[in-house]
């Protein structure tokens, strides 16, 4: 397997991050004009975790299916990840703790290699940090059946395809619906949203 890609973009992570700009090009218009995140906003962190499969560089993607009543993310494709916890002494932690508990990724077998922009997300108060890593080897993934009700492997070169940007009129309540919402079409799946912001700032680092 070549490790040209992780190498680069190892390096390029080390530089000045595209940032927020990149991010908006995969956001509704309506998202431009959220304010600032707030000092009460709660901190998480999300894990783009990049494996070996068939000879190719894959991302791994979850489809959640949450339990818990509100939440404004249940249905969505995103990164494993999720709040910060006491237990976690840093948002890299936690990170690596919700890849372990929703995709049963082993921590000591990722090596993180960077860092992505931090993105706010208002329905939900939460201001993300994206990290950037990746396994050797192709892992056995085994999802947390009370928050993901599937796993998406992604190849990172179905999302490089300029085809798969598309975009299409979503319905996110039973009276709201968003038009025209740019997304990554995903084996038919829409990636949306803060996912499809900081996938967006991944590939720009990765050209």
């Amino acid at each position: 397997m070549n490790d040209k890609l992780i190498t680069t973009l190892e390096e390029k992570l080390q530089r000045a991050l595209p940032g927020q700009d990149v991010q908006y090009q995969m956001a509704h218009v309506i998202r431009r004009q959220y304010d600032p995140a707030p000092a009460h906003a709660q901190r998480a962190g999300v894990l783009a975790l990049l494996y070996p499969k068939e000879k190719e560089w894959h991302i791994v993607l979850i489809e959640r299916s949450s339990r818990h009543p509100g939440d404004q993310h249940s249905g969505q494709i995103s990164f494993p990840g999720g709040r910060f916890e006491e237990p976690d002494r840093t948002l890299a932690d936690t990170a690596l703790r919700e890849a372990h508990e929703e995709v049963g990724v082993d921590p000591h077998i990722v090596t993180l290699i960077g860092e992505l922009t931090e993105l706010y997300i208002p329905v939900s108060n939460f201001l993300v940090k994206p990290f950037v890593g990746y396994t050797s080897r192709t892992p056995h993934f085994q999802p947390q059946l009370s928050e993901v009700s599937s796993i998406v492997e992604t190849p990172v070169r179905l999302l490089k395809n300029p085809e798969t940007r598309q975009a299409t009129d979503l319905k996110i309540s039973g009276n709201i619906t968003l038009r025209n919402v740019p997304y990554f079409n995903v084996f038919g799946k829409v990636v949306w949203g803060a996912t499809a912001m900081m996938l967006n700032e991944l590939l720009e680092v990765m050209k």
